[in-house]
């Protein structure tokens, strides 16, 4: 199964490295101070493989080095700043063609920059068991710059920088979060804040979408056999041992417990070990984000941003239409007016890791970059939530599904219900199923019409809709829906998505969101209010926390709906839509299953205010 899921990545890796990611404008390089990127100081580049990097546990890490080269290829013998990427899919496997990576370094290499990439604990051609961003892991991160920073190192001037997308983002918080010596800017793309939420079980149900992909590919790129065997055949065959350990001893077990309603199927101490908002707080040096709204860490790109901006750290985030492997690659942020994800790099470390003045940076790129769905244009702003008020739609009267669409409302409401039928394939060919795959369905499928109207869907379960609206209605940031439910069996799952309905019926959908009944405690205390109205729920997700419904019992369940930023032009309805299912996105654990194999029961009107409120732009 690993090597299947790798060669799905791979190809997919291929088709969205040639394929342009959705988008409104192409931009020009220069932006509007007139900044140019430099051009390059070397004409090549030359690489030393598989270093040696010791950590203080006695465990061996390799990684690749490339340095400056002259028109004859000879390293160019001098010290540079260094940019260090450490991954976990096998630096020698070729994942570094782009859509993984982020792109080739040399453009950075070639402007009197090394480039150090080396492979995660336990994969590629590093010693040790990989057990994905343990806190031995994040240990190995602090250590990897400061060997870097060493003066041992006849390449290093001792300034740090870091760069990659995912994997290679979430590892840069945690390296910046150990406060390495020598790290002075880090570059993540799409990193994740809280992993549980965001991506392994959002709103309490179990991930089958992405976290088996991602699993398989991080098995199968360590269970080649290592490059570095080649040279190091003791080094090399040791590494591999570990690897396939590992894949027992970890990655398998992991799933297993997740699947059969074990430890892993709950939010913990797991969970938060691995999770970059535990050290967030401790990241110091400036930072560049990079964000997709069809993204897998759609939710936990911007709460990164908010919490290094509270706390001044010198921050910029961009969010653009982009999914998992779209957002990874690059390939289309020149359309926020930048320049490509190379000369953002490059104005970036220039400033903070060489240290050259740039006057004009903050000026040129304000703190909030974002694409607004709807208008197709992008869009600026000082804070990611700052100038918004809450606005409250009702959901009013009944709805059934299939059709009799119920009504959203800012006016009066009437009693009604809607009867949510478990329909197990819901979700099925959506943009969901895309953002919970990476990006790999619809790159692959580009022309079915389900990945941009989601009104096929919306028939497998009930919908509540305004009104064509007599102007726009902008909006940026979570929304909450907040659903007034019963169940025959206590249980079951919310699947919610809020979308832009066209005149003609095109239903886009803008974003979505998941809650599994018996966990719909609330932590008001971790919870975000905005005019005083909930916008943000925060659910602890314990198996502590875990309380089905009464026999004939009727409780506001609220729904975290993920940020997103979009226009819902004039004449145009906004749109929520309820289904039980998100597949193949989630699935509940085996001892929940039958439980969810019920209809579900929303109220509406007076009595039941169902609501949806969401954070309105002026």
């Amino acid at each position: 199964m690993p090597a299947l899921v790798v060669a799905l990545v791979s190809s997919c890796i291929a088709l969205c490295v040639d394929a342009a990611p959705v988008s409104a404008h192409a931009a020009p390089t220069a932006v509007r101070s007139g900044w140019q990127p430099r051009p390059a100081t070397y004409p090549g580049t030359v690489t030393q493989t598989d270093l040696a990097i010791p950590m203080s546990d006695g465990v061996v890490l390799r990684g690749d080095l490339e340095l400056p080269a002259d028109a004859n290829g000879n390293a160019i013998d001098r010290r540079f700043p260094v940019i260090v990427t450490i991954t976990a899919y096998n630096k020698a496997s070729g994942s570094f063609s782009g859509g993984l990576t982020g792109g080739s370094p040399s453009y950075l290499v070639q402007r009197g920059y090394a480039q150090l990439t080396v492979d995660a604990r336990g994969t590629g051609s590093s010693e040790g068991q990989w057990a994905a961003f343990s806190k031995r892991e994040d240990q190995d991160a602090g250590e990897i710059v400061e060997w870097a920073h060493s003066r041992q190192r006849p390449w290093s001037n001792g300034n740090i920088g870091m760069s990659g997308p995912s994997y290679m983002g979430i590892g840069q918080i945690f390296a910046a979060g150990a406060r390495p010596k020598g790290l002075k800017a880090i570059f993540p793309q799409v990193p994740a804040d809280d992993v549980y939420r965001d991506v392994v079980a959002s709103g309490g149900q179990v991930d089958v979408g992405f976290i088996p992909l991602w699993l398989g590919l991080v098995t199968g790129t360590s269970v080649i056999p290592p490059a570095v065997a080649a040279t190091d055949p003791q080094s090399g065959f040791g590494a591999l041992v570990d690897h396939l350990t590992a894949a027992a001893t970890f990655t398998l077990p992991l799933v297993l417990d997740a699947m059969t309603g074990g430890d892993a199927a709950y939010d913990g101490e797991f969970y938060r070990d691995r999770s970059p908002e535990r050290v967030i707080d401790r990241v110091q040096v400036p930072t560049f984000l990079v964000g997709g709204e069809f993204d897998i860490f759609q939710r936990g790109t911007p709460l990164l941003f908010e919490s290094l901006q509270e706390r001044g750290v010198p921050v910029k985030m961009i969010i653009g239409p982009w999914n998992h492997l779209q957002g990874s690659s690059g390939e289309g942020i020149g359309d926020a007016g930048y320049g490509s994800l190379s000369e953002l790099q490059l104005r970036w470390f220039d400033r903070y890791v060489r240290g050259t003045p740039d006057p004009t940076l903050d000026t040129d790129i304000p703190p909030v970059t974002y694409y607004e769905q709807g208008s197709g244009e992008w869009t600026h702003a000082q804070r990611w939530m700052g100038d918004q008020h809450a606005e409250t739609f009702r959901l009013s009267g009944s709805a059934a599904s299939g059709g009799g669409i119920g009504v959203l409302t800012q006016g009066r409401t009437v009693d009604g219900r809607a009867i949510v039928p478990p329909v197990p394939v819901s979700g099925m060919c959506t943009r969901s199923t895309s953002q919970w795959m990476a990006g790999v369905p619809s790159t692959a499928l580009a022309d079915l019409p389900c990945w941009s109207n989601n009104a096929p869907n919306d028939k497998s379960g009930v919908v509540f809709q305004t009104d064509p609206g007599d102007t726009a209605l902008r909006l940026r940031g979570p929304i909450n829906a907040r659903l007034y439910t019963s169940s025959p069996s206590g249980d079951g799952m919310l699947s919610v998505s809020v979308s832009d309905v066209a005149p003609d019926g095109t239903v886009t959908r803008l974003s979505g969101g998941w809650q599994v009944i018996s966990q719909r405690a609330l932590d008001q205390s971790r919870s975000r209010y905005l005019d005083g109205r909930l916008i943000q729920p925060y659910h602890p997700f314990t198996r502590a926390s875990k309380k089905p419904l009464a026999a004939g019992e009727v409780a506001p369940v609220d729904v975290e709906v993920f940020p997103t930023a979009a226009r819902i032009a004039r004449g145009h309805r906004l749109r929520i839509a309820i289904q039980a299912f998100d597949a193949p996105h989630l699935l509940p654990s085996a001892p929940d299953l039958p439980s969810s194999l019920v209809p579900l029961t929303v109220r509406t009107g007076p009595l039941w205010p169902s609501v949806l409120t969401i954070p309105a732009v002026p």
